[in-house]
């Protein structure tokens, strides 16, 4: 019987780190493109203009690549040690999304997969091509059709062997490979992901509204927040984990072995004071090499404003106001709702008298004329 020509490449696969290796084919048809269709014409996409302008692209492997015939779909565990969700019970200190303790999961990945496909190549002699999810390309369906898992309720990728922590690339090629078995649904009744959800984001199971979304905020999103959404991100200031932490798949996880997704002890409850205190250079020194820096300094103290005013710290009163003078009108912005919500009444109608006449921002201006009530 001859030798199965996947082996050898689940076998390198697992010896350069990836604990999940899987064929799926490229150019049978499908509906994951309907279903992002009807997510881009709904709007839900938000300001992500790039998935409009991808769309054609994005609606089947072959739209991007017409030669594609097999993906090679690789998932990387990055499963914490514990329940990350009580971390948010201190309101002093921010909530960073598990996925962005470590290094930045795009270029562990990319290199890996670069080494896999190069080896692939060479076996085969037909063409390849490498995908992180920066890239138009649906991993979460390949990954599905390829039976790592299934997209739940949620809409993220689901495991029965890892839950829901898996990073997923993709090696695309021109070669035919035997497809493994596609997953099916396994959430059944369950809805504790739509349940835990705190800005109900998902409009019905299997769909989301990013819009709503506390990952897409805080890291999509470039203005100033919607009023309603602030105080319900709570100490989140870097992506959420809500509807991922509490799924019960979740108890066959294991925590990752990858050192270099190792929680980094800046990324673990950070001191709202000391966060809110970057600069720029500092902002990309503390956060090297980590996905949060791509967001840049003055979003990311935008994020750390909206818990420090959720934070009920008046300790915390000295910082929001020393931000009224930030650089940014962003950061202003953000600054004035924090202060809003931690001084007294008394004082911070006092302060909005004094800084309404001096900002020359008309965005930070409307921030202090909404009216926001104080904490009486």
């Amino acid at each position: 019987m001859p030798a199965d020509p996947r082996d050898h490449i689940r076998k390198t696969a697992s010896d350069l780190g990836f604990d999940v290796c899987r064929f799926a084919s490229a150019a049978e048809p499908w509906s994951a493109g309907e279903r992002l269709a009807y997510f881009v014409e709904a709007g839900r996409h938000g300001d992500m203009g790039w998935m409009e302008t991808t769309l054609e692209r994005r609606a089947h492997p072959t739209a991007m690549w017409s030669e594609a015939r097999t993906a090679i779909v690789l998932g990387l565990n990055y499963g914490p040690e514990h329940d990350p969700l009580p971390e948010m019970a201190d309101r002093s200190a921010g909530y960073v999304s598990v996925y962005a303790r470590g290094d930045d999961y795009h270029e562990l990945i990319k290199g890996r997969l670069k080494q896999l496909a190069g080896q692939v190549a060479a076996r085969t002699g037909a063409e390849v091509k490498v995908f992180v999810d920066t890239a138009p390309l649906m991993e979460k369906p390949l990954a599905q059709r390829a039976g790592l898992g299934w997209q739940g309720k949620h809409t993220n990728l689901l495991s029965r062997t890892h839950g829901n922590w898996l990073f997923l690339g993709v090696i695309l090629s021109a070669a035919d490979y035997e497809p493994d078995p596609a997953e099916i649904e396994h959430c059944g009744s369950c809805t504790a992901c739509l349940d835990a959800c705190p800005t109900k984001a998902f409009p019905q199971p299997f769909q989301l509204d990013a819009r709503r979304c506390l990952s897409y905020l805080t890291i999509e999103y470039p203005g100033p927040w919607p009023v309603e959404f602030r105080a319900l991100t709570g100490s989140r200031i870097y992506g959420c984990d809500d509807c991922l932490a509490v799924c019960p798949w979740n108890k066959f996880a294991a925590a990752s072995k990858e050192t270099r997704l190792q929680a980094r002890e800046a990324s673990v409850s950070p001191r709202l004071a000391d966060l809110a205190a970057l600069d720029d250079a500092a902002f990309r020194a503390l956060f090297s090499k980590s996905p949060i820096k791509r967001i840049g300094r003055d979003r990311f103290v935008r994020n750390v404003l909206y818990a420090v005013g959720n934070s009920g710290d008046e300790a915390l009163v000295a910082t929001a106001v020393r931000l009224l003078d930030d650089a940014s009108p962003l950061v202003r912005g953000a600054a004035v709702w924090a202060a809003s919500r931690l001084m007294q009444a008394k004082g911070f109608a006092a302060l909005r008298t004094a800084r309404l006449a001096s900002e020359t921002d008309q965005d930070v201006k409307n921030e202090w004329r909404q009216g926001l009530l104080p904490v009486a």
